[in-house]
């Protein structure tokens, strides 16, 4: 049986996120985190992707063969078969360079998220004891805690905007996919896009590994 297949959601931004794009939902306010434990991870300037069991896709379900998603692809190829049946591994494909240039990254591919057959993202703790189980990298995590907004407006001041694109927070439990906006929101840099023309349709320049 072929696996059912999700496009991942638009990720809503937080109220005090300045890169919001003309369709992009922003949150009013932030009260969803209020008293929740969260992870804030960086948000990596790649191409969402899917891995299921069976197969995989870029954000859009219908995603044709591009040269920058061969690397990925291998990839899914090679432990698909530790993919339970009906789960689905997102993360970021990191091979072709976009707005950002990165130099030292560990992998093309990191995981945000990991989905099991219920539709269920998988708690933070479980998605690290599965990333680690399928030898996949996870996404860097900046902190980890009880959400204050003071600390987390703060973080922006930590990064190098100039190699940064902003960062995700998401609550650390398990949640339903119908809960999505309920759970996460993301914090994007001001003029993020800094190209001219989509990176699809430029010369694909890969990303450097460490």
């Amino acid at each position: 049986m072929s696996s059912q297949l999700y496009k991942y959601p638009r990720t809503p931004h937080l109220s005090f996120s300045p890169g919001v794009g003309g369709d992009d939902i922003k949150l009013n306010s932030n009260e969803i985190f209020t008293n929740s434990q969260i992870i804030v991870s960086e948000k990596l300037d790649g191409e969402n992707t899917t891995f299921y069991s069976d197969c995989i896709h870029a954000r859009s379900l219908d995603s044709s063969h591009h040269f920058s998603r061969a690397w990925v692809k291998a990839l899914q190829g090679s432990i698909s078969h530790n993919i339970p049946p009906g789960w689905r591994i997102c993360g970021e494909n990191m091979y072709a360079r976009h707005s950002i240039a990165y130099d030292n990254l560990k992998s093309y591919f990191y995981v945000f998220s990991i989905w099991n057959e219920n539709n269920e993202c998988l708690s933070w703790s479980e998605t690290q004891e599965w990333t680690e189980i399928l030898e996949l990298e996870l996404v860097p995590v900046i902190y980890q805690g009880i959400w204050d907004e003071a600390i987390i407006k703060n973080i922006s001041d930590q990064l190098d905007l100039d190699r940064c694109e902003g960062y995700v927070v998401r609550k650390v439990e398990q949640f339903h996919f119908d809960d999505f906006a309920s759970n996460i929101a993301k914090w994007v840099r001001k003029n993020h896009v800094q190209t001219n023309e989509h990176w699809m349709y430029q010369k694909i320049i890969p990303n450097g590994l460490i």
